[in-house]
């Protein structure tokens, strides 16, 4: 008969495992030693053990071994597992917005701050919408469209922001030298932040290979850009038609080019930082 042998170690000297989480595909995740916080996208086994690649919100990826204790989720150290594997009794994994950022269970939306985005066209707020709509809300910011760039010095003498009340615009096509960049320049200020993307049109922000073509064709001058994109690639010459189904390609920020995630991110902040929230 097998003799048993208690353990008299006092608990307060009994190291406690750390809790063991899958790496499922989505987690997000801070790796301890270089602070880099990504998404896991895949795991791996290699000859030096296992590793996993994360991918943060800006489209960046990282790969680390999958030592005890060398991630952090929801700021408490866990041992990342490849997924079947290990106990896996750990937290779950968080759920995330559309543009990344770690969802807030039960949040409501916040009242509306003073502060505003401003975009140039319906095209361009639904697919603000479409990836950041659930951080925007929590925030409290509201997104409006001007209908184009040649309104918005109106629009901001009409809105009078002021440090209590920030103005965030994003603008199509924002390069040197062009109309475009001429307004934004006049229009910016302390409490006006103008920024852009270099696309013709925000359609060419959404990833060619999330829309399941292989690049945005080129449209001679002088043609309705939109409609010659339809045509260069076989598209009803619909452009509603053409822009609904470009917006069903896109789920997340990993759909959108990284000169759009930043201008928008940047907006956010602008608008929100050193604000006070709407009454």
């Amino acid at each position: 008969m097998r003799s048993y042998s208690p353990d008299l170690t006092p608990p307060w000297k009994r190291s406690t495992p750390l809790p063991e989480v899958a790496a499922e595909a989505d987690l997000v995740v801070e790796e301890v030693s270089t602070g880099f916080c990504g998404a896991v996208i895949r795991c791996e086994k290699t000859a030096q053990g296992p590793t996993v690649t994360l991918e943060d919100r800006f489209g960046k990826h990282r790969v680390f071994p999958m030592e005890p204790g060398a991630f952090l989720l929801e700021g408490r150290p866990v041992t990342l597992v490849r997924p079947g594997t290990g106990a896996g009794a750990g937290p779950k994994a968080p759920s995330r917005t559309a543009s990344g950022s770690l969802a807030v269970p039960g949040a409501r939306a916040r009242v509306a701050r003073a502060g505003r985005i401003y975009v140039e066209g319906r095209h361009d707020a639904e697919l603000v919408e479409q990836v950041w709509g659930d951080d925007l809300r929590v925030e409290g910011v509201v997104v409006e469209y001007l209908g184009g760039v040649d309104d918005l010095p109106a629009v901001v003498t009409d809105f009078a922001p002021g440090p209590d009340a920030r103005l965030g615009v994003l603008v199509d096509h924002l390069v040197p030298g062009t109309k475009e960049s001429r307004i934004a320049a006049e229009a910016s200020g302390d409490d006006v932040l103008v920024v852009g993307h270099p696309y013709i049109d925000v359609w060419e922000a959404v990833k060619p290979s999330s829309v399941g073509i292989a690049a945005w064709p080129r449209v001679p001058r002088g043609q309705d850009w939109k409609t010659g994109v339809c045509r260069a690639l076989g598209w009803p010459e619909n452009t509603g038609a053409a822009w609904q189904r470009i917006l069903a390609s896109v789920h997340s920020y990993r759909d959108l080019e990284p000169e759009l995630l930043g201008r928008v991110e940047e907006l956010i902040d602008f608008v929100t930082i050193g604000g006070p929230e709407g009454p």
